[in-house]
């Protein structure tokens, strides 16, 4: 019988880790793109899919799923779509999805007509395929596994949408592998928690706060120049304004691409 505690007697027998303790698993956590081959056991990946599954969601409307990758010709496929060998060669891939097709599906069923809110549908269905993902990827690093989150389905977000068969209010936010690690990487630094921390209001960072984010990131980059590493990204010609053409063409697509008052207010007017 599980010795974990059940509802009637939550949360004072909900098992609990020390401060130090927390700190120390927080600190083992590690990105890896390079598994063994060893398969996940059955009841692991239970257990795991568990886990994401009660991960907080709003409205209890839970607008994720998981496209789990087994064939080997689909993981291939998809590795090669987003740029990362991995999501072919770890014991397990997913896509993960935020997914408001069967909540309206859902409505319908039961005599409600859908509603029009593409802006809240992705604002919320992304929360929800995140807060999922993470418990998915948090449970396996508990079960002793490592994980990878993969932007790079932007890089063909098209291809990718068609290869899966998505249907419209279904968009793919990430891939995530999962497996045992196969290699050792360093442990990642992060900037300071007072840029990232805020009470009451926003404050903007200070030009001093700004330099030492470089100085505090600078291990991860060969040169030491984290901001450089950064523009490649984000900055004017960077990869992400190509992957923006992408994303706005399978946003509309979907039937998620926000409306301005001004279309609104056509079509009311019709």
């Amino acid at each position: 019988m599980s010795s974990f505690p059940t509802s009637s007697d939550w949360p004072t027998s909900v098992p609990r880790l020390s401060a130090d303790q927390l700190r120390a698993f927080s600190d083992a956590h590690r990105t890896v793109r390079q598994y063994l081959p060893d398969a996940v056991p059955a009841a692991d990946l239970d257990a795991i899919l568990h886990a994401a599954q009660r991960a907080p969601t709003d409205a209890t409307a839970q607008m994720y799923s998981f496209i789990q990758l087994s064939d080997p010709a689909v993981r291939a496929r998809v590795a090669e779509l987003t740029g990362n060998a991995h999501m072919g060669q770890a014991p397990l891939s997913f896509v993960v999805c935020m997914d408001v097709h069967r909540l309206n599906l859902f409505l319908e069923h039961h005599g409600y007509e859908r509603g029009e809110w593409p802006g809240v549908a992705v604002h919320f269905g992304i929360g929800d395929a995140v807060l999922a993902g993470q418990s998915m990827l948090l449970a396996a690093e508990l079960l002793g596994y490592m994980g990878c989150w993969v932007g790079g389905v932007l890089n063909n977000l098209t291809g990718l949408t068609d290869l899966l068969g998505l249907p419209e209010g279904v968009l793919p936010f990430a891939g995530l592998t999962i497996g045992k690690s196969a290699e050792t990487p360093e442990q990642r630094p992060r900037i300071a928690r007072a840029l990232v921390v805020h009470q009451d209001r926003y404050r903007e960072p200070e030009a001093s706060e700004l330099g030492g984010m470089q100085t505090d990131m600078a291990a991860i980059t060969v040169r030491g120049d984290w901001a450089q590493t950064l523009a490649r990204y984000f900055a004017k010609g960077g990869g992400m304004e190509q992957r923006e053409v992408g994303l706005q063409h399978v946003l509309n697509r979907q039937g998620l691409t926000p409306r301005s008052p001004a279309d609104s207010n056509s079509e009311a007017g019709a």
